[in-house]
């Protein structure tokens, strides 16, 4: 959702009705995974992408049948091996794309929570027939907003918080209750919308440049933390998110740290590097990584051991830090630094 947000607020705002166009389900090869999104309005605006070709051509054309009608529609499209190059598909994939009327209220509530820096979930019904569409928006902890024909018990919050963890959009069926108190068993995709990764840099090093321009690429929020003015200029960082120019210590008061935030220490400098270091190895921030060579690494371990750190939250430390692509110049170990990032969150052996 976080790429086509800014659209869609705009368009809201104009007073503009929008559709939303979701990929709920592919097999074999397709070019957008489950969770890809296209918005469109009646007269031609765009944004985002569920596939390619002749498939986004007829999501639009059913898109404006579902303006006008007011009734959101399940496509599938599957094609054979012949025509899959003419619909934008790869060779024998399927896919079945949701399409809705946008709810500009719950949109609202979906973007306040993610300015907040919170995670969401919508759970959208796709069976029963009569109950297609609708709609409820769940925290980790709590129900958000709902339409008024079901009642979302434990078995719903449960999923949504599940994919709120994995980040993982997913089709599922449960069991609620409707307003009469009445068991029905759904078919329902549950899409968290989660707020855009962040990368922490601390250090505005030379590699920092790069590594906030590539990040950026990458739709990374990047926060920039150094004491030193003169390496923390906006001037050197003008593409920053954000410049904290304090110690660690008090910068970290200003940041939230959670599993969606990656950071990487730049300065070689024990009096900067150290206290943010003793503050992220005990948060839940899916990546830290340590600019140095093996003997700084080994020298960094041994100061915080000493601190009564343990070798277990030590061995978050990922140093030398990036992936071995042989990087010499600043660009490269950008390069090297954001490959890693993107393998561990990914899940994949860096």
């Amino acid at each position: 959702m976080y790429d086509v947000m800014d659209d869609i607020q705009k368009w809201v705002r104009a007073g503009e009705h929008v559709i939303l166009a979701t990929v709920i389900d592919t097999w074999g090869s397709s070019p957008r995974g489950v969770g890809a999104k296209m918005a469109f309005t009646p007269d031609g605006k765009i944004t985002g992408s569920v596939s390619g070709g002749c498939i986004e051509s007829a999501v639009f054309e059913t898109g404006l049948d579902v303006h006008k009608s007011g009734h959101p529609r399940l496509l599938h499209f599957g094609v054979s091996d012949e025509t899959a190059m003419e619909v934008g598909l790869a060779c024998g994939g399927q896919i079945d794309v949701f399409v809705q009327k946008l709810d500009p209220s719950l949109f609202e509530l979906m973007r306040e929570n993610l300015i907040a820096g919170s995670a969401s979930a919508l759970m959208t019904v796709l069976q029963p027939e009569d109950s297609l569409g609708e709609q409820a928006l769940f925290s980790e902890e709590a129900l958000l907003a709902s339409d008024h024909r079901k009642v979302w018990g434990k078995e719903a919050q449960a999923l949504s918080r599940q994919a709120i963890l994995s980040g993982e959009p997913s089709r599922t069926s449960l069991a609620v209750q409707t307003t009469e108190s009445q068991d029905e068993e759904i078919e329902g995709f549950i899409d968290p919308i989660l707020p855009p990764p962040t990368l922490i840099l601390v250090g505005g090093a030379h590699i920092s440049i790069a590594l906030v321009a590539i990040a950026r690429a990458l739709g990374y929020k990047t926060i920039v933390v150094d004491p030193r003015r003169a390496f923390s200029s906006s001037e050197r960082f003008p593409h920053a998110d954000q410049i904290i120019q304090t110690w660690p210590q008090d910068a970290f008061k200003q940041i939230k740290l959670n599993r969606n935030t990656s950071v990487v220490l730049l300065t070689h400098d024990p009096k900067i590097d150290d206290p943010a270091l003793r503050i992220v190895l005990e948060s839940p921030v899916f990546y830290i990584g340590a600019l140095g060579s093996k003997r700084t690494q080994a020298n960094r371990r041994e100061r915080l051991s000493s601190e009564g750190i343990s070798e277990e939250r030590l061995d978050r430390i990922h140093g030398p830090i990036g992936l071995d692509l042989g990087a010499k110049t600043p660009e490269e170990i950008a390069l090297a630094i954001m490959s890693e990032i993107v393998a561990v969150r990914r899940g994949k052996a860096a």
